[in-house]
Protein backbone atom coordinates (compact mmCIF):
# COMPACT_ATOMS: atom_id res chain seq x y z
CA UNK A 1 0.00 0.00 0.00
CA UNK A 2 1.38 3.36 -0.82
CA UNK A 3 0.24 6.49 -1.75
CA UNK A 4 -1.59 7.43 -5.70
CA UNK A 5 0.35 8.12 -8.39
CA UNK A 6 1.50 11.98 -8.24
CA UNK A 7 1.77 14.99 -10.64
CA UNK A 8 5.82 15.15 -11.08
CA UNK A 9 8.57 16.84 -13.32
CA UNK A 10 7.86 19.66 -15.42
CA UNK A 11 5.35 18.33 -17.52
CA UNK A 12 3.28 17.27 -14.46
CA UNK A 13 2.58 14.13 -15.73
CA UNK A 14 1.19 11.28 -13.10
CA UNK A 15 4.69 8.97 -11.63
CA UNK A 16 4.25 6.59 -9.13
CA UNK A 17 5.80 6.83 -5.67
CA UNK A 18 9.18 5.31 -4.95
CA UNK A 19 7.85 2.18 -3.13
CA UNK A 20 5.05 1.52 -5.90
CA UNK A 21 8.02 1.46 -8.64
CA UNK A 22 10.19 -1.17 -6.60
CA UNK A 23 6.91 -3.16 -5.74
CA UNK A 24 6.20 -3.66 -9.35
CA UNK A 25 9.45 -4.18 -10.55
CA UNK A 26 9.91 -7.26 -8.23
CA UNK A 27 5.76 -8.61 -9.14
CA UNK A 28 4.32 -7.64 -6.30
CA UNK A 29 0.80 -6.68 -5.59
CA UNK A 30 0.54 -2.59 -5.22
CA UNK A 31 -2.60 -0.82 -3.86
CA UNK A 32 -3.06 3.09 -3.61
CA UNK A 33 -6.19 3.56 -1.89
CA UNK A 34 -7.54 6.93 -1.78
CA UNK A 35 -10.38 5.91 1.12
CA UNK A 36 -8.47 4.48 3.90
CA UNK A 37 -11.21 3.25 6.18
CA UNK A 38 -13.11 1.84 2.65
CA UNK A 39 -10.02 0.01 2.22
CA UNK A 40 -10.43 -1.42 5.47
CA UNK A 41 -12.44 -4.66 4.39
CA UNK A 42 -9.83 -4.94 1.55
CA UNK A 43 -7.31 -5.07 3.42
CA UNK A 44 -8.78 -7.53 5.65
CA UNK A 45 -10.05 -10.18 3.24
CA UNK A 46 -5.85 -10.36 2.72
CA UNK A 47 -5.34 -11.57 5.75
CA UNK A 48 -2.00 -10.43 6.75
CA UNK A 49 0.08 -11.73 9.58
CA UNK A 50 1.85 -8.10 10.02
CA UNK A 51 2.02 -4.20 8.31
CA UNK A 52 4.62 -2.09 8.31
CA UNK A 53 4.58 1.83 7.38
CA UNK A 54 7.43 3.82 6.41
CA UNK A 55 6.77 7.49 5.72
CA UNK A 56 3.74 6.80 4.10
CA UNK A 57 2.76 10.51 5.32
CA UNK A 58 -1.39 9.67 5.94
CA UNK A 59 -2.98 8.51 9.28
CA UNK A 60 -3.40 5.37 9.57
CA UNK A 61 -7.45 5.10 10.72
CA UNK A 62 -8.76 2.87 14.04
CA UNK A 63 -10.36 0.74 11.02
CA UNK A 64 -7.30 -0.47 9.26
CA UNK A 65 -5.24 -1.38 12.76
CA UNK A 66 -8.05 -2.96 13.56
CA UNK A 67 -8.46 -5.39 10.43
CA UNK A 68 -4.45 -6.65 11.19
CA UNK A 69 -2.79 -7.85 14.18
CA UNK A 70 0.54 -5.92 14.32
CA UNK A 71 1.57 -2.94 12.41
CA UNK A 72 5.01 -1.79 12.58
CA UNK A 73 5.95 1.67 12.15
CA UNK A 74 9.65 3.19 11.57
CA UNK A 75 10.39 6.20 13.06
CA UNK A 76 13.44 8.03 12.19
CA UNK A 77 14.04 9.41 16.22
CA UNK A 78 14.87 8.17 19.47
CA UNK A 79 11.24 8.26 20.32
CA UNK A 80 9.47 9.43 22.67
CA UNK A 81 11.43 12.46 21.52
CA UNK A 82 10.35 13.97 18.22
CA UNK A 83 7.23 12.82 17.71
CA UNK A 84 5.46 13.78 14.65
CA UNK A 85 5.78 14.35 11.14
CA UNK A 86 9.30 16.27 11.03
CA UNK A 87 11.64 14.70 13.26
CA UNK A 88 14.97 14.36 11.15
CA UNK A 89 14.28 18.86 10.11
CA UNK A 90 13.18 19.40 13.92
CA UNK A 91 16.62 17.27 15.10
CA UNK A 92 18.91 19.22 13.19
CA UNK A 93 17.06 22.71 13.41
CA UNK A 94 17.57 21.88 17.39
CA UNK A 95 21.31 21.77 17.24
CA UNK A 96 20.73 18.15 18.18
CA UNK A 97 24.10 15.86 18.17
CA UNK A 98 22.30 12.83 18.07
CA UNK A 99 19.23 11.27 16.99
CA UNK A 100 18.57 7.54 16.23
CA UNK A 101 15.66 4.88 14.59
CA UNK A 102 12.65 3.33 16.32
CA UNK A 103 10.49 1.22 15.17
CA UNK A 104 7.08 0.63 17.32
CA UNK A 105 4.02 -1.33 17.35
CA UNK A 106 1.74 1.15 16.18
CA UNK A 107 -1.63 2.30 18.29
CA UNK A 108 -4.03 5.00 18.27
CA UNK A 109 -1.85 7.93 18.86
CA UNK A 110 0.90 9.79 17.09
CA UNK A 111 3.79 7.57 17.33
CA UNK A 112 3.36 6.92 20.68
CA UNK A 113 3.07 3.36 20.55
CA UNK A 114 5.28 0.12 22.19
CA UNK A 115 8.68 0.37 21.23
CA UNK A 116 9.92 -3.24 19.34
CA UNK A 117 13.38 -1.97 18.53
CA UNK A 118 15.61 1.19 18.97
CA UNK A 119 18.97 1.80 17.58
CA UNK A 120 21.72 3.48 20.21
CA UNK A 121 22.27 6.80 20.23
CA UNK A 122 23.47 8.00 16.66
CA UNK A 123 25.85 10.84 16.07
CA UNK A 124 24.77 13.86 13.48
CA UNK A 125 27.88 14.60 11.65
CA UNK A 126 29.13 18.25 12.02
CA UNK A 127 27.26 20.01 8.54
CA UNK A 128 25.31 17.10 8.09
CA UNK A 129 21.55 17.83 5.94
CA UNK A 130 18.54 16.59 6.40
CA UNK A 131 19.06 14.91 3.01
CA UNK A 132 22.37 13.23 4.31
CA UNK A 133 20.74 12.03 7.73
CA UNK A 134 17.59 11.19 5.76
CA UNK A 135 19.14 8.71 3.63
CA UNK A 136 21.61 7.67 6.51
CA UNK A 137 18.97 6.62 8.63
CA UNK A 138 16.51 4.99 5.45
CA UNK A 139 19.66 2.76 5.20
CA UNK A 140 19.91 1.79 9.33
CA UNK A 141 16.41 1.62 9.15
CA UNK A 142 15.98 -1.16 6.88
CA UNK A 143 18.16 -3.12 8.98
CA UNK A 144 16.46 -2.62 12.47
CA UNK A 145 13.18 -3.41 10.51
CA UNK A 146 14.13 -6.56 8.97
CA UNK A 147 15.45 -7.56 12.73
CA UNK A 148 12.16 -6.66 13.96
CA UNK A 149 10.16 -8.47 11.41
CA UNK A 150 12.23 -11.72 12.19
CA UNK A 151 11.49 -11.48 15.97
CA UNK A 152 7.72 -11.06 15.62
CA UNK A 153 8.34 -14.20 13.15
CA UNK A 154 10.19 -15.98 15.33
CA UNK A 155 8.09 -15.02 18.67
CA UNK A 156 10.54 -13.19 20.11
CA UNK A 157 9.55 -9.43 19.42
CA UNK A 158 9.35 -7.31 23.29
CA UNK A 159 7.07 -4.76 23.51
CA UNK A 160 8.54 -1.62 26.41
CA UNK A 161 6.00 1.22 26.60
CA UNK A 162 7.19 4.91 25.99
CA UNK A 163 8.17 6.97 28.32
CA UNK A 164 5.34 9.78 27.92
CA UNK A 165 6.63 12.55 30.68
CA UNK A 166 9.66 12.73 27.90
CA UNK A 167 7.70 13.00 25.11
CA UNK A 168 8.43 16.01 22.23
CA UNK A 169 6.24 16.51 19.39
CA UNK A 170 7.15 18.37 15.57
CA UNK A 171 4.50 19.21 12.98
CA UNK A 172 4.43 19.53 9.30
CA UNK A 173 6.45 22.37 7.98
CA UNK A 174 5.05 25.60 6.75
CA UNK A 175 6.50 28.89 4.89
CA UNK A 176 7.15 30.79 8.06
CA UNK A 177 9.32 27.68 8.99
CA UNK A 178 11.48 28.39 6.01
CA UNK A 179 12.17 31.80 6.88
CA UNK A 180 15.71 32.50 7.56
CA UNK A 181 15.98 36.65 8.43
CA UNK A 182 13.57 36.35 11.18
CA UNK A 183 15.02 32.90 12.43
CA UNK A 184 18.79 34.15 12.55
CA UNK A 185 17.55 37.65 14.34
CA UNK A 186 15.61 35.69 16.96
CA UNK A 187 18.24 32.65 17.63
CA UNK A 188 21.51 33.65 16.29
CA UNK A 189 23.91 32.56 13.57
CA UNK A 190 24.48 28.77 14.53
CA UNK A 191 20.98 28.39 14.76
CA UNK A 192 20.66 30.01 11.67
CA UNK A 193 22.74 27.57 9.81
CA UNK A 194 21.39 24.81 11.74
CA UNK A 195 18.04 25.94 10.48
CA UNK A 196 19.44 25.63 6.65
CA UNK A 197 20.66 22.39 7.00
CA UNK A 198 17.81 21.03 8.00
CA UNK A 199 15.92 22.24 5.54
CA UNK A 200 18.11 21.36 2.79
CA UNK A 201 18.51 20.10 -0.08
CA UNK A 202 14.66 20.61 0.03
CA UNK A 203 12.35 22.60 0.43
CA UNK A 204 15.32 25.05 1.11
CA UNK A 205 15.39 27.45 3.61
CA UNK A 206 14.61 31.62 1.88
CA UNK A 207 16.45 34.49 2.19
CA UNK A 208 14.30 37.55 1.44
CA UNK A 209 16.14 40.40 0.49
CA UNK A 210 15.35 43.06 -1.96
CA UNK A 211 18.72 43.11 -3.66
CA UNK A 212 18.65 39.27 -4.43
CA UNK A 213 15.02 38.12 -3.96
CA UNK A 214 14.00 35.16 -2.53
CA UNK A 215 16.73 32.80 -2.55
CA UNK A 216 16.86 29.34 -1.63
CA UNK A 217 19.90 28.56 0.48
CA UNK A 218 21.29 25.25 0.76
CA UNK A 219 24.85 25.98 2.78
CA UNK A 220 25.89 27.90 4.82
CA UNK A 221 28.50 29.07 7.70
CA UNK A 222 28.63 31.62 10.40
CA UNK A 223 31.20 33.80 11.04
CA UNK A 224 31.94 36.21 13.52
CA UNK A 225 33.42 38.86 10.82
CA UNK A 226 31.59 40.86 8.68
CA UNK A 227 32.21 39.31 5.20
CA UNK A 228 32.79 41.37 1.76
CA UNK A 229 30.74 40.60 -0.52
CA UNK A 230 28.59 37.87 -0.33
CA UNK A 231 25.31 36.46 0.08
CA UNK A 232 25.12 37.33 3.93
CA UNK A 233 22.87 38.45 6.99
CA UNK A 234 23.55 39.38 10.12
CA UNK A 235 21.82 37.47 13.39
CA UNK A 236 20.94 38.70 16.29
CA UNK A 237 24.14 37.75 18.71
CA UNK A 238 26.50 39.87 16.34
CA UNK A 239 28.27 37.14 13.98
CA UNK A 240 27.38 36.50 10.36
CA UNK A 241 25.08 33.98 8.25
CA UNK A 242 27.11 33.64 5.06
CA UNK A 243 25.33 31.62 2.74
CA UNK A 244 27.98 28.68 0.82
CA UNK A 245 25.34 27.36 -1.86
CA UNK A 246 21.96 28.88 -3.40
CA UNK A 247 18.85 28.19 -6.01
CA UNK A 248 18.05 31.81 -7.14
CA UNK A 249 14.11 31.44 -8.67
CA UNK A 250 13.58 29.01 -11.63
CA UNK A 251 17.53 28.02 -11.74
CA UNK A 252 19.69 25.37 -10.69
CA UNK A 253 21.83 25.44 -7.49
CA UNK A 254 24.95 27.50 -7.38
CA UNK A 255 28.05 28.81 -5.47
CA UNK A 256 27.35 32.11 -3.87
CA UNK A 257 30.02 33.48 -5.18
CA UNK A 258 28.88 32.59 -8.62
CA UNK A 259 25.21 33.86 -8.22
CA UNK A 260 27.02 37.45 -7.19
CA UNK A 261 28.96 37.47 -10.03
CA UNK A 262 26.07 37.33 -12.22
CA UNK A 263 24.09 40.18 -10.12
CA UNK A 264 26.80 42.23 -10.55
CA UNK A 265 27.27 42.04 -14.15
Amino acid sequence: MTQPDRPAGRGQRLAPTPVKAAALAHGAAVFTPTALRAFADELRALAPDLCVVASYGRIVPQTLLDAVPLWLNVHPSLLPLYRGATPIQSAIRDGCRETGVTIIAMDAGMDTGDIVAQTPPLAIADGETYGELHDRLAEIAAGLLVAAVDAHVAGTLTRTPQDGSRATVTRPLVKADRLLVPYAREHGAQAGVDLVRSLAPRPGALLEDPAWGALVVQRAHAQAAQPERSVALAANDGAWIVADLVVPPGKRPMAAADFLRGVQR
